[in-house]
């Protein structure tokens, strides 16, 4: 009986061990990678990117699902509401993050309701215009803008996206008649500045770095504090003196809040990896972003200065709800 007993008290051991383990196995299954904004523009690139690295890393499949709508909002959405196991993520940017929630009501608290993993990237915006515009420079559109009859079009990404809150920046502090006309992705919003259905649009510069080569669209200024290495001969509005606010877009990995920690770390450390792949930082650079990471506890401190920065700029410029 003894014996009985020592045999059962080891299999009840050995079988919650290997339970465990099986539990502690991560992934064990594909992956869904939300991106919020529809495929082929700058969040969609970058996406795709973390996607293929992943799956090679992980050795499970990572399949891009876009959820396209409210400058990011419904995706992102799409992912609070999703399960904390690690199996849905976002490829997220800021804009629905830590500039939207100031403005409109979001279903969703960013500081809470997501796991911060790392930033993937950063770029700046870049003030691009079609080519047949007469406006050489950004200090000339304010003026153009006045004289044409109903002012001029530009594209944006929703009503909670930074190419939004660029071109209304730009619009108060240097009083443009400027009107806003939405798309569902970034890549459709800067094709509608080449085909001319509107005259500019403040451009992710991953959207329009191709355009600009191509002499498509003509670039006027970029939106970040100093000027990008990969485009240095284009002035920022900052030094031109036509705006008092920087805005730098990024993409970052995210998951939704309560997600078990090692496997935030985890995720972590692979997008540390991949920032420093040679050939990642190339791809980067050829639509002007620039490669990075960050730990998680890092992040999270980036993501509460960064937002209460946007709350600040935009109650300034009466923005802010």
């Amino acid at each position: 009986m003894k014996r009985l007993s020592l045999m059962l008290a080891a299999f009840a051991v050995t079988t919650t061990s290997h339970f465990a383990l099986a539990q502690d196995v991560y992934p064990s299954r594909g992956i869904k990678l939300v991106v919020p904004f529809a495929a082929g523009g700058n969040t969609d690139l970058v996406g795709r990117l973390a996607a293929s690295f992943l799956q090679n890393e992980l050795g499970v499949s990572v399949v891009v699902e876009n959820r396209a709508g409210a400058g990011g909002i419904i995706g992102t959405e799409a992912v609070v509401k999703s399960a904390p196991d690690g199996y849905t993520l976002c490829v997220c940017g800021n804009g629905p993050l830590t500039v939207a929630p100031w403005t409109e009501k979001v279903p969703y608290e960013p500081l809470k309701d997501l796991a911060p993993i790392s930033l993937i990237n950063t770029n700046p915006l870049v003030l691009i215009v079609n080519p047949k515009l007469e406006a050489k420079s950004a200090a000339e559109l304010p003026a153009l803008s006045k004289s044409t009859p109903n002012g001029l079009s530009y594209s944006t990404v929703g009503s909670g996206g930074l190419v939004t809150f660029s071109a209304e920046i730009f619009r108060v502090q240097t009083g443009a008649n400027l009107v806003a006309v939405p798309y569902r992705g970034g890549a459709l919003a800067t094709t509608a500045v080449v085909s001319g259905e509107v005259q500019l649009s403040f451009a992710n510069m991953s959207d329009a770095m191709g355009q600009i080569s191509a002499g498509t669209v003509r670039p006027l200024a970029i939106t970040t504090a100093t000027r990008s290495p990969h485009t240095p001969d284009i002035p920022t509005l900052m030094e031109l003196g036509l705006v008092s606010y920087p805005v730098m877009s990024w993409n970052a990995l995210m998951a939704p809040a309560g997600t078990p920690q090692p496997i935030v770390d985890r995720l972590a450390i692979l997008m540390d990896r991949m920032a420093k792949e040679d050939s990642i930082q190339k791809r980067m650079a050829i639509v002007g972003a620039n490669s990075v990471a960050n730990s998680p506890s890092e992040f999270t401190k980036m993501l509460h200065e960064e937002s209460a920065q946007w709350g600040k700029a935009l109650k300034e410029i009466g923005l802010r709800n």
